[in-house]
């Protein structure tokens, strides 16, 4: 993406390029998926066995996020022309006008860079490569080739969201396990309903940008269906963890009420019809989408409470 086609795409926004604030470059690192990749990420770490000292684990978690910040940077660079079409995008700073292209992608590389080295030093090089290898699918696989290609883009794609936890856990480990790819099968499960379930009532937003979202190259009723058929995987996968030695007694009880309510609103979704969901403004659709984000949220959070009863005998099984 060019600085001129930047330029361009903020002129066609109604918005004047103007001098950068230090809260857009905040933005161009996309803040809210950053605190999602660090929480993850986090509960990773914290649940792995043996632990790192804390100074350790505060250093591995800033250069995580800082990884996280690198992506979303290269992202906005890449996406600038498509997010100026889009309602929610179009005050990004590169279509806005007030972060150049260039600045993006140079921002980017160097953050990818820093965080990746400087994580390999202050732990290991296996935790490195993993996060090197996140930021490459997410700039490389997911934004540059299969966004614009496939309505199999966020299915794909969303391995890039999913890694955090696995990064987490070999900062400790310096390995894979079944409980890290658990965690990393949750997340990859979770988000083509979590997505699909905004594309329903943003449609229009990706058909003006001419991104291939399933809502756009098959329907909303496939999107609906969608949605349901990928819950039934995601159901085993959650609740599987429970029974690893990062879950217990907790962590099952929150997944089976998670998980039922997670199932049941796929299945409203899936049988609602579409003149009943314009009418109301997809309000069952944007329910759903809200509480898929408190469904992710609980989950980790549940395992957290497992690590913290842990050490007094009241933990796991």
């Amino acid at each position: 993406m060019s600085d001129a086609t930047a330029n361009a795409a903020a002129t066609a926004t109604g918005s004047e390029p103007g001098e950068a604030q230090f809260g857009d470059y905040v933005a161009l690192m996309k803040p809210r998926v950053m605190s999602l990749v660090v929480f993850t990420a986090l509960v990773g770490l914290l649940v792995a066995p043996g632990g790192v000292p804390p100074m350790i684990g505060f250093t591995a978690i800033l250069f995580i996020a800082l990884g996280a910040g690198a992506s979303g940077a290269l992202n906005m660079w890449f996406d600038a022309d498509i997010d100026a079409v889009m309602q929610r995008t179009a005050r990004r700073p590169v279509p806005a006008g007030k972060v150049q292209a260039g600045e993006a992608l140079s921002l980017g590389l160097w953050m990818s860079a820093i965080s990746v080295t400087m994580l390999g030093l202050a732990t290991n090089w296996f935790a490195a490569g993993l996060l090197a290898f996140t930021i490459f699918f997410y700039a490389v696989i997911y934004t540059i080739w299969l966004k614009r290609l496939t309505p199999q883009n966020i299915v794909i794609g969303g391995a890039a969201g999913a890694f955090p936890p696995m990064i987490g856990w070999a900062v400790v480990t310096g390995g894979v396990s079944l409980e890290s790819l658990l965690m990393f099968g949750l997340i990859f499960m979770w988000t083509p309903p979590h997505f699909w379930a905004l594309a329903l009532f943003m449609k229009s937003d990706y058909h003006k940008a001419k991104v291939p979202m399933l809502t756009v190259t098959h329907g909303r009723a496939e999107t609906r269906r969608q949605i349901f058929f990928y819950t039934l995987p995601l159901l085993p996968v959650a609740i599987g963890a429970a029974f690893t030695s990062i879950g217990g007694p907790v962590y099952l009880a929150v997944a089976l009420v998670l998980n039922l309510l997670f199932l049941k609103g796929a299945w409203a979704i899936w049988r609602r019809e579409e003149t009943a969901a314009e009418a109301d403004g997809y309000a069952v659709e944007k329910r759903f989408f809200r509480f898929s984000l408190y469904y992710l949220f609980l989950h980790f959070g549940a395992l957290l409470v497992e690590a913290a009863l842990r050490p007094y005998g009241l933990g796991g099984w």
